[in-house]
């Protein structure tokens, strides 16, 4: 059953970021943008939150607001790899059967986003549980950088596995089309099968790590939710992120 007690949110974050270096660390409105994730993680209240950092300055920022951080590898590959890491450091006694990936540069994210994400792993047959939220304008429809889900969401049907992880819709992929979030939600086992895989080859061709696991029989939940959030990966996207908040405060 998932519970507070047995739930733990990691939110990986280095500093080395090719187009906006040292962006966990970012301020908007004389906070770090780490903190911001952070809180939303905390109003979500589905379990502890550990952020995962690859440098200490991060680490320190987050425990200065009062915050838990450990802090990891920097050659470490990926986001997965990093939670993984500090849930090995941190759990070594295997308290925690739920973890949530939460990116670091998802300042405006909600916490009911995060809590939807979570829930799909109420699904028994989910090893991965992801959110996903409908595609409005034809701007992001064609754009490759949002990454479609493939999936038979819809008004009626909130929950659904996925088929696929797709940069480009074809023909074939009928309408509706839904926005994947990269907000994850894993099962333990799930979390360590999955970073002990090799990188598949539809990985490496799409440049999307969830490949990996339908490339090996993992099954990924699809929760459908109402709004995307912004991801933090350029300076022009920092200042919206600024603008943001600052009409949401």
């Amino acid at each position: 059953m998932i519970e507070n007690h047995n739930t733990i949110v990691v939110i990986p974050a280095r500093m080395a970021s090719t187009r906006l270096p040292g962006k966990p660390l970012a301020d908007i409105h004389g906070l770090p943008m780490i903190i911001h994730v952070w809180r939303r993680a905390i109003a979500a209240n589905v379990g502890q939150v550990l952020v995962a950092a690859a440098e200490n300055d991060i680490a320190e920022a987050i425990r200065a607001a009062g915050g838990d951080a450990i802090v990891t590898d920097p050659a470490l590959p990926s986001g997965s790899d990093r939670i993984a890491e500090a849930l090995r450091l941190r759990d070594a006694g295997r308290r925690f059967a739920f973890v949530v990936n939460l990116q670091g540069d998802l300042p405006t994210i909600e916490s009911l986003s995060i809590q939807r994400c979570l829930a799909g792993l109420v699904n028994e047959q989910a090893d991965i549980s992801t959110i996903a939220a409908r595609i409005e304008t034809d701007e992001d429809l064609i754009d490759p950088n949002v990454v479609k889900a493939i999936t038979p969401l819809s008004d009626e049907r909130e929950v659904a596995f996925a088929r696929d992880f797709v940069r480009e819709i074809g023909p074939e992929h009928e309408p509706p089309h839904w926005h994947h979030i990269g907000v994850y939600a894993y099962r333990r086992s799930a979390l360590e099968q999955f970073v002990s895989l090799p990188v598949s080859m539809r990985e490496a061709k799409r440049n999307l790590e969830q490949m990996r696991a339908l490339d090996n029989g993992m099954n990924i939940v699809v929760v459908r939710v109402e709004t995307v959030p912004l991801g933090v990966d350029t300076p022009a996207q920092l200042e919206t992120a600024r603008h943001m908040l600052r009409q949401a405060s």
